[in-house]
């Protein structure tokens, strides 16, 4: 059975992973979008778009996980989220040639997983 908490009592590790989501949503369609309207392509594939979403990221890890770890005292949320965080951040320096958009997917689905981690480790 689905649960139908309203969106206010969701944990920021799943808000954090929501937007992880979102995010891989944007990396894929944006691939598309590029292939098919390079008018687009200047807006979306702006570093300071990418810049500023990482740094939201990094906002978001770092309360979620620095909370979880003193929740439940495990460092491998933490770890594996800000390995992942580290991902994305090289992800900025790829030219944009494909390998960004795979390196920021990567990136992004290890984030995630570290905020699943640290949600189970917080039940």
């Amino acid at each position: 059975m689905r649960d139908s908490r309203p969106l206010t009592s969701l944990s920021g590790d799943q808000l954090a992973m929501g937007l992880s989501g979102l995010c891989l949503i944007h990396c894929l369609a944006s691939t598309v979008l590029f292939a098919s309207i390079a008018s687009v392509s200047v807006v979306l594939e702006n570093h300071l778009f990418h810049e500023i979403g990482l740094v939201i990221a990094i906002g978001f890890a770092l309360v979620t996980l620095l909370a979880g770890v003193l929740s439940h005292g495990y460092m491998m949320p933490f770890a594996v989220g800000c390995f992942g965080l580290g991902v994305m951040g090289g992800a900025l320096s790829r030219p944009h040639d494909g390998s960004e958009i795979l390196a920021t997917m990567i990136g992004v689905a290890v984030v995630a997983l570290g905020h699943d981690l640290n949600r189970r480790a917080r039940h």
